[in-house]
């Protein structure tokens, strides 16, 4: 027999599974599907300029007032609004939705995160085991089973649109404007999308929806609801608002962390371009729409595995060596998607971009978050803050300038902030080589008044990357 909350683990992981499955497969299609007038990736960016906002203030509120359950279930809805959004897609639909989507991000991820934390505290008090390693090992059961939603959504994808024989067809002039090396200053906002019939959008969208209502259903019915008090008070911070609304701008102040933004950020370069430049650019350019799909599930089958491989390899080989290994990749992968023309007859090629693309993205994921952990123990929640802000705003500057400059200029600004950060990051792991910080005692918490609350493991907070 199973506990009882690793059963709650399970369902949490299953309900973001569905869920995101939904989301997955629709972001991987927005410059593609929706590409007039660059609609597609607007929405985009709205989306994570609205995470900004509601990183900064909307968590604790929701989580103290409906607890973590309801949090979850309500940021699931404003997911599933994303999906209805692009029934009928246009400026009216796709925005207002991207803005709700984008204020329930932030409060679904919070909420996860600390209702895994609750229960992983609740098992390890049970059992006699240490808080965090019941936590590390429910957050590696949700990621394991999460990380999947990449492939099914894809799937879903690829498998509709596959019928409409129409969109197979690509005629070869358009091959001659794939990739990088055919882009002018001015660039068609409608882009050569060939766009599936409309009643297999709506077939696709549909099962979207479908999907992200049964993730809601799964939550609301099956996940037993942690006590609003219990989860006010885990959340709680005694500071008044106006200080916790601050806390992530204070952060600031310490170098370390501004000398790690051009890293953060480049995440979200990083992850924008795949998913925006090169399904659109490359591979539904050059094999149609309908291939899109399977493009982006070899991305995520090599992102999780990956994942799951170098979060156990780091011990071995330190976050340097990986870091290095990623840059190595991704650097790569730019300047041959500088200079490849892309086109059917080299099919395994469109493959191999995405495999190398996850296997870097797994390591700035993985890493990143773990380095922003060890530098900052005492103020985990507000690092963390500051690490889906940042990272949200390279999401947010790529996105927007997406319909306005070639192609080949946004690899050199991808490779550039690369560069930057190839630059930037060993100043920190030098410092903290020479200077390492170090850790909160286990079961202890402090605030941002560095006062220290009383030992107990239920004050054990665990954060992950949005």
């Amino acid at each position: 027999m199973i506990s009882r909350n690793f059963k709650n683990v399970l369902v949490v992981s299953i309900g973001f599974l569905s869920l995101f499955t939904a989301y997955g497969g629709l972001q991987s299609l927005q410059s593609s599907l929706n590409a007039e007038q660059g609609m597609g990736v607007a929405s985009l960016s709205v989306i994570y300029a609205s995470i900004i906002i509601s990183s900064m203030f909307l968590p604790p509120l929701m989580i103290k007032n409906l607890g973590c359950k309801w949090t979850i279930v309500a940021g699931m809805a404003c997911y599933v609004s994303y999906s209805f959004g692009n029934l009928y897609p246009g400026w009216y639909t796709l925005i207002p939705t991207s803005v709700i989507l984008g204020m329930g991000g932030s409060p679904l991820w919070s909420a996860k995160c600390t209702y895994l934390t609750i229960a992983g505290n609740s098992q390890a008090a049970k059992d006699g085991k240490k808080g965090s390693d019941v936590i590390n090992q429910y957050f590696g059961i949700f990621f394991f089973i999460f990380q999947s939603s990449a492939v099914w959504g894809n799937l879903m994808s690829s498998l509709i649109f596959r019928q409409d024989l129409t969109i197979a067809i690509i005629p070869e002039e358009q091959l001659q404007t794939c990739g990088a090396a055919d882009c002018g200053l001015n660039i068609s906002t409608n882009g050569t999308t060939t766009r599936p019939a409309q009643t297999l959008v709506w077939t696709l969208v549909g099962c979207y929806i479908g999907v992200g209502v049964l993730a809601m259903i799964i939550v609301a019915v099956f996940l037993d609801n942690i006590d609003s008090e219990e989860s006010s008070k885990f959340r709680g911070n005694r500071e008044p608002f106006c200080q916790t609304f601050l806390a992530t701008f204070r952060l600031l102040k310490d170098w370390r962390l501004v000398t790690l933004i051009p890293l953060t950020m480049y995440s979200g370069f990083e992850q924008s371009f795949l998913s925006g430049e090169y399904t659109k650019n490359y591979v539904t350019c050059a094999l149609g729409i309908h291939n899109v799909g399977y493009v982006m599930m070899c991305f995520g089958a090599s992102n999780s595995i990956c994942s799951f491989l170098f979060g156990r390899l780091a011990r071995y080989t330190g976050r340097a060596a990986l870091f290095l290994f990623a840059a190595l990749a991704n650097g790569s992968c730019i300047i041959a998607l500088l200079f490849w023309r892309p086109h059917p007859d080299d099919f395994w090629v469109f493959f191999m971009f995405p495999a190398l693309w996850g296997m870097a993205d797994a390591i700035w994921q993985t890493q990143t978050n773990a380095l922003y952990g060890i530098l900052f123990p005492r103020e985990k929640e507000a690092a963390f803050a500051n690490y889906r802000m940042w990272e949200s705003l390279g999401f947010v500057i790529a996105f927007a300038y997406s319909t306005f400059i070639c192609l080949e200029y946004k690899l050199y600004i991808v490779l550039t902030v690369l560069l930057v950060s190839a630059i930037t990051y060993p100043i920190v792991e030098y410092h903290e080589h020479k200077n390492p910080t170090l850790p909160v005692e286990e079961g202890s918490y402090l605030t941002h008044n560095t006062e220290t609350t009383e030992k107990d493991e239920s004050n054990i907070v665990s954060q992950t990357a949005m």
